[in-house]
């Protein structure tokens, strides 16, 4: 009689354990990851996440399906430019959908995906080249030459002879 019992229990375990438990879902040691591609313009900059992953550009990440993120992308001689990006959870309607139960999370929305950035030159704007120089000292005016007389048999000047004093 003990056998059958014991029998009878188990597969009744073995029947409970094939059930979905969505309620514990929540418990999973790591969020679900979402694939965001990244660009820039110069191509190559270096993509760092929130998150700590960086790659360079044009490339794709893996990252956690969170709330949300921001990118900081960065390249010599460029000022950096960091991006929020947004991570929307779809969740099933209440009209009963019988393929999700309702408040089941059905899709990820990536904004924006790709992510993009146009980064600027550093320094000044406006056509200058490198980095502005400290104000130059005023030059010191030069003193005049004493003018010479020219003679006034010498004809091989273009200019007339200066008036007489």
């Amino acid at each position: 009689m003990r056998i059958i019992i014991v029998v009878g229990a188990g597969l009744a375990l073995a029947g409970c354990s094939s059930l979905s438990m969505p309620s514990f879902s929540g418990f999973k040691s790591e969020p679900p990851q979402v694939t965001v591609q990244f660009e820039s313009l110069p191509v190559g900059a270096e993509a760092k996440t929130s998150t700590g992953q960086t790659c360079k550009t044009p490339c794709s990440m893996s990252v956690p399906a969170a709330d949300g993120f921001s990118v900081t992308f960065s390249a010599p001689k460029f000022q950096p430019e960091t991006v929020p990006v947004l991570v929307v959870r779809q969740q099933a309607d209440a009209s009963g959908n019988p393929d999700y139960a309702q408040g089941q999370s059905v899709g990820t929305i990536v904004d924006p995906n790709p992510v993009y950035a146009e980064l600027k030159p550093a320094g000044p704007q406006h056509g200058t080249k490198g980095t502005p120089k400290a104000a130059a000292k005023p030059a010191k005016p030069k003193k005049p030459k004493p003018s010479v007389a020219p003679q006034s048999d010498d004809t091989s000047s273009p200019f007339p002879p200066p008036p007489a004093r």
